[in-house]
């Protein structure tokens, strides 16, 4: 976010976001750490300004200006307790924004009662109202524009009640009110500064959420691409079996483990009969057809256990762990079977399919294309013999 965007986002006089409704998502943000240091403010507020009884006391003594101010302290301080602990248990700085300027304002008039009940005191009213704007400002938390026009309400009534109840000439009021401009523009600048420091930072920090969620979007969509990948490079894309490169990764792996583990391993390879006249007949689009629904049944009639690949045109290759080679010849002829019983719709009603399928068993000598060529072998031998037919090399 360059300087220029910043300061179009945030108001330069009140420190607040010009998005209204990002503004109300920023106190929703804040809002637990502000109910608990309002409420610790409230009560440190409200200590300090009922020990100030004790000086009340010494000066007025037990006169009724003394109980006046009694009564006023602790009605203020009771106040802003139970304002404390309504914020403590139900305070939202979002939506009662009110909750935490009231305060300020019960405070403020307690402090401009004291001026007739004191008005000997009004050297002292002088610093004890610029401590009370600095804490209005900064110790208090609240939105600047309430804070200000607190400051404002008790800087203006302050200068008015020190002129009528304690005699303060107009001379003495400018100085006065000189003083206290400068605790309100003390103030309120500090409080502008960390307002906008603040929403500066939650503005960066959503900016980098935002950066992670479109990384891990990026990422989750790369994942999803390397996946698609991954399935286009390991599946025949038209039958949906093992390519071939994939399918002779994994058979090699099986080959290996069996070896080592002593285990018979046996491969198919799969002929689909006359699949040149079919696809003269009806068109390679109908041969597709065809040959999808016939990878469909072997893969139907294999085991969980077996793989099985798209070897080139109309051949596959399947191959077997753990398996013997009556296993092997007895799962085979429930391939070749299944195929046979395919029922097909529409033109090719009248078309009988069938497969040839060679059987190779592995010795410890073979390694993966010794066994292929041996099945190859044996295919073209049921080929040749007639075809729709298994032959084994056993």
């Amino acid at each position: 976010m360059s300087q220029q965007q910043e300061q179009n986002d945030i108001h330069w006089l009140t420190g607040q976001f010009c998005d209204r409704q990002k503004e109300l998502n920023y106190r929703y943000f804040i809002a637990p750490n502000v109910r608990s240091d309002a409420r610790l403010a409230l009560i440190l507020a409200s200590a300090i300004f009922a020990m100030f009884g004790i000086t009340d006391y010494n000066l007025l003594g037990l006169t009724q200006e003394y109980y006046l101010l009694l009564t006023m302290r602790i009605t203020v301080v009771s106040s802003c307790l139970a304002i404390a602990f309504i914020i403590g248990k139900t305070g939202g700085y979002a939506k009662k924004a009110w909750l935490h300027a009231l305060p300020l304002w019960i405070f403020a008039i307690g402090i401009i009662l004291i001026v007739p009940l004191r008005p000997e005191s009004i050297g002292t009213q002088v610093t004890a109202i610029v401590v009370a704007l600095i804490a209005f400002y900064l110790l208090i938390p609240n939105l600047l524009t309430v804070a200000a026009l607190a400051s404002a309400f008790v800087s203006i009534t302050f200068l008015a009640a020190a002129m009528m109840y304690a005699g303060v000439s107009a001379e003495g009021a400018v100085r006065i009110g000189l003083l206290i401009a400068m605790a309100n523009i003390v103030g309120y600048s500090s409080l502008r500064r960390l307002e906008r420091l603040q929403r500066k930072q939650y503005a960066l920090l959503n900016e980098e959420r935002d950066q992670n969620r479109n990384l891990l979007q990026e990422i989750k969509h790369r994942k999803s691409l390397e996946a698609q990948l991954r399935m286009v490079a390991e599946r025949d894309t038209l039958t949906g079996v093992d390519s071939r490169s994939h399918f002779m990764k994994r058979a090699e792996a099986l080959l290996q483990r069996s070896r080592l583990e002593g285990a018979s391993f046996c491969l198919f390879m799969i002929d689909v009969d006359h699949f040149k006249k079919i696809n003269d007949t009806w068109g390679h689009t109908r041969g597709d057809v065809i040959l999808t629904k016939i990878a469909a049944v072997c893969q139907q009639s294999l085991r969980p256990t077996d793989i099985i690949g798209r070897f080139g045109g109309e051949e596959f290759v399947v191959g077997l762990p753990h398996t013997s080679p009556a296993d092997a010849t007895v799962v085979a002829e429930r391939l070749k079977h299944n195929v046979e019983a395919l029922s097909l719709d529409n033109e090719f009603k009248d078309l009988q399919l069938s497969v040839t399928i060679g059987v190779a068993v592995a010795t410890p000598e073979d390694d993966l294309d010794a066994l292929i060529t041996r099945a190859d072998n044996r295919l073209y031998e049921g080929k040749r013999d007639g075809r729709n037919r298994v032959v084994s090399s056993s």
